[in-house]
């Protein structure tokens, strides 16, 4: 998102059509977050992030295909719904793996841990793309987001075979 105004206007955009890219991809950060909830309580939360991470590869496959402001403004816009799919599945699953009283402590490490690597973030796309170029801003997005859906899958894995091996040990327990 940092680099994006930078990159539209190295690629001949206006600084309105940046404007209404970064405006737009606000909304899309924040504005999902009234049904995420839902979402998660429904499909849960492994599942919402798992998508939140695919919409940043898609948003990430967009930017790769082509400069013009149709294409910066739709990689923003799936960007900002990847971002906050997978933030509040993330925020969710961190609740769900402590104890209530150590909640609040967990939760704010998350968040400093979060927002610092944010920040670390928007300065190195900034240092990427002025080094070399817009698609390599693109292009380091992918790694994360392989890593993020291998330790979801990971996770489901283990905890489905958990799952099964209750069952064989205690075969009532599910009646």
């Amino acid at each position: 998102m940092t680099s994006a105004p930078l990159a539209m206007k190295m690629c001949g955009l206006s600084v309105s059509d940046s404007n209404f890219g970064i405006q737009w991809h606000i909304v899309a950060m924040y504005g999902p977050s009234f049904f995420t909830g839902a979402l998660i309580a429904r499909f849960g939360a492994p599942r919402i992030v798992a998508v939140g991470l695919s919409l940043e590869a898609v948003g990430a496959t967009i930017g790769l295909s082509g400069i013009t402001a149709v294409h910066f403004w739709a990689t923003l816009m799936v960007l900002g719904v990847g971002w906050n799919f997978g933030f509040v599945g993330a925020s969710a699953l961190v609740l769900e793996t402590h104890l209530p009283q150590e909640r609040n402590k967990v939760q704010a490490f998350n968040d400093f841990l979060v927002f610092g690597m944010m920040a670390v973030g928007s300065f190195a796309s900034g240092q990427l793309l002025a080094n070399y170029g817009w698609s390599a801003v693109n292009m380091v997005v992918f790694p994360p987001v392989l890593l993020g859906l291998a330790v979801l899958s990971f996770a489901s894995f283990a905890k489905r075979r958990a799952s099964l091996q209750a069952v064989d040990e205690f075969p009532d327990h599910g009646i």
